[in-house]
Formats: structure tokens, sequence, C-alpha cells
């Protein structure tokens, strides 16, 4: 291995241990606030809406990152973005109220694309082992999460919903410190993409639903339906479903990459997503182990797929462009549903709920499946 090579395994290992360490303190806010709104100072609604900040900001404000990691390098930005974490953890310890928790949302959503945008850029810098490395990072990424969501869940039995983010805003410390060590160079990007924000077609339109869907409504309504089913020991089992999440993209994903190559990706999407629509359907009649498992299996399934049919339909020099639009839609998506469940979830029936969403899913992948050819053409 050459020397270049092994600059970017280190620097591409580095940027992902922040964002491993950085991560947990929003992860465990979508486990812990909706069970526990009124520790936090907020209403059920406001937290859907604090749980979907994070994401709208991103959407907005991205360009603004893309430019000052570009211009400022991997060092600087990791070092903010590790430094805001902190203060949000910190925050998420101490502060209570709606408008001083929003700031903090939206503080984080730009410190996180910053994370994202270091590890997949530093992941590719060298094309010679950059799948490799891109699993790898994965890897790692996923590591912070998937300890810290049942670890987390204790924790809080035992001292409340709040104490844990003290504790995590000290791995955001460790994260800021190792992000000293990232490489300062600036990267050369251009100012401005050319990307505008368009009407999805279809694959967006499945990514959007699936969005609310599974990243929003699901993840938002675990946390209240494992508190109505099993009490006090709900925030555990709903930590060990989520941290499935993290486990399941690790070990599932590769096997939803191959059955899109055997069998096509957009049978693969139609058949997965009908499956979603059984696992969502049982979720919402409270069949929470295999409802909830069910769905968090075959997100990871689903989640190779979407990106080889985009860039089946649009290839050529609007690959790129098409996956970056189809990524803004499916963050459309998951901002849209933790709102929706704020809103739903106190009055409205969850088999209704989760049943409507899950048809709504497999619906999309059909129409998903009869337009493949006329927006191909298009």
């Amino acid at each position: 291995m050459s020397a270049t090579a092994r600059d970017a395994d280190a620097a591409s290992r580095r940027s992902a241990t922040v964002l491993s360490l950085c991560l947990p303190s929003d992860v465990l806010l979508y486990l812990l606030m909706p069970m526990n709104a009124d520790a936090f100072g907020v209403s059920l609604a406001e937290a859907g809406v604090l749980l979907a900040a994070n994401r709208l900001v991103r959407i907005f404000g991205y360009s603004y990152v893309v430019r000052f990691y570009a211009k400022r390098g991997d060092r600087a930005a990791l070092t903010l973005a590790a430094l805001v974490s902190m203060v949000c953890a910190l925050g998420n310890s101490f502060i209570t109220g709606f408008g001083w928790l929003l700031i903090l949302r939206l503080g984080w959503g730009l410190s996180y694309a910053a994370l994202n945008l270091s590890t997949q850029a530093l992941a590719t810098s060298e094309p010679a082992g950059a799948a490799r490395r891109s699993g790898t990072s994965r890897a790692i990424i996923a590591i912070g999460p998937m300890l810290a969501l049942p670890l987390g869940a204790l924790v809080s039995l035992y001292f409340g919903p709040r104490v844990i983010f003290l504790i995590l805003a000290l791995f955001s410390l460790i994260g800021l410190i190792i992000a000293r060590g990232l490489p300062n160079i600036p990267h050369a990007m251009p100012t401005a993409t050319g990307r505008r924000f368009k009407a999805p077609d279809s694959v967006a339109m499945w990514s959007f639903i699936e969005g609310v869907a599974l990243d929003g409504l699901f993840i938002f309504g675990l946390s209240l339906q494992a508190q109505s089913i099993l009490g006090g020991n709900a925030v555990f089992i709903a930590g060990v479903l989520l941290a499935l999440r993290y486990v399941s993209e690790m070990l599932l994903s590769p096997l939803g990459g191959r059955a899109a190559a055997s069998y096509g990706a957009v049978r693969m999407l139609v058949v997965f997503s009908a499956l979603t629509t059984l696992a969502l359907t049982a979720f919402g009649f409270h069949w929470l182990i295999i409802g909830a498992g069910g769905v968090l299996i075959l997100r990871a399934l689903q989640l190779p797929l979407v990106t080889t049919l985009v860039a089946e339909r649009n290839p050529g020099a609007g690959r790129v462009q098409a996956l970056a639009g189809n990524a803004v839609w499916r963050d459309v998506g998951a901002g849209v549903g933790p709102l929706l469940a704020g809103v739903l979830l106190p009055i409205a029936s969850p088999s209704w709920v989760y049943s409507l969403a899950g048809l709504a899913v497999v619906v999309s992948a059909v129409v998903c499946s009869r337009y493949k050819v006329r927006e191909a053409v298009a």
C-alpha cells in the first residue's frame, strides 16, 4: 500500500470516529424525547418539530456547509462541528423549553452535515481502495449509536432522561480532540453546484414517502409504542430495537445490493416495500418486536436499492446530480415525518397511522416500477 493510500485510510478512519462519537447525542434524543417530552419542557407536537428541525435545516443550509468545508478543510470543519455537538449535548442535559432547544437542533443539523460530508469526501479521496474505505467508515460510524442506545436507555432508567447527555458531551469533546489530527488542506469544490430544488420523479417520491414513514413516523413512534405496551421496560427495549437499525445497516445492506444485482433493483424495491407495509401494519397493531424488527431489517435491505435505481435511470453526467436530489427528498420526508407524528399520534389510532403509511410506501414503489420507461426517456 502506498503512503498516500495509508494517509487516506488514516484520515477516513479518524473522520468516521469523530462522527461516531458525536452522533449518539442526536440518536438518543429520538429515543428519549418522545417518552419524556415534559422533562425537556416541550409538548409532544413540539418534540416532533425539534426532531425534524435538524434535517430540515440541512436542506437549506447544506450549501453554506460545503463552502466552509471546501475553504477551511477537514480539521477546521470537524473541530467546529464537534464543538457544536458538545454544546448541543450539554444543552440537551440542562436546557428546557422549545426555543432554546430549537436553536440547538438547528446547530446540530449543520454540524452533522459537515461531519457526514467529511467522512464521504475522505473515504473517496483516493480512487484506489475507495469502496473499502467507505465500508470501513460506515461500520465505524455505526459503532457509536449501536453501543450508546441500549447503554443510554439503561442510564435513563436509573438517573432520568437527561443525565446521559452530560456523559455524551464528554464523548463529543473526545471527538473534538481527535478532529485536531485531521488534515487542514482545502478541498477543490465548485462554489455553486447548479442543482435546483426540482419536483421529484417517481424514485424521489418513493424516497420521500419512505423518509416520512420509516425515518419519521416510525422512529418517532417507536418509543411511544414501547411505552404504551411495555411500561417500565419501554426505554430499554426501544433502545435495543433502535440499535438494531445500525447493526442491520452493517450486516444486511450488502445483501440488499446483491439481491438487486441478481433480481433487479425495481423488482426487489417492490418486494421489500410490500414486506415493509406488513411490518408497519404489525407495528401499528402493537406487535412491537416483530413489527419494529421487521421494519429495521427491511430498511437496511432497501438502502442500496435506491442508489442503484437512481444511477440506472440517470446514466452519464446527470448521475451525481440525481443522487444528490434524491437524498434531499429523503431528508425532506424524514423532516416531515416527526412533524406528522407529533400531530397525529396523540389523536389517531396507531393502527391506522402506520397501516396507511405502509400502504403509501408500497403504492409509491409500484408507481416507481410502472413509470421507469417514461422517466428514462424524459
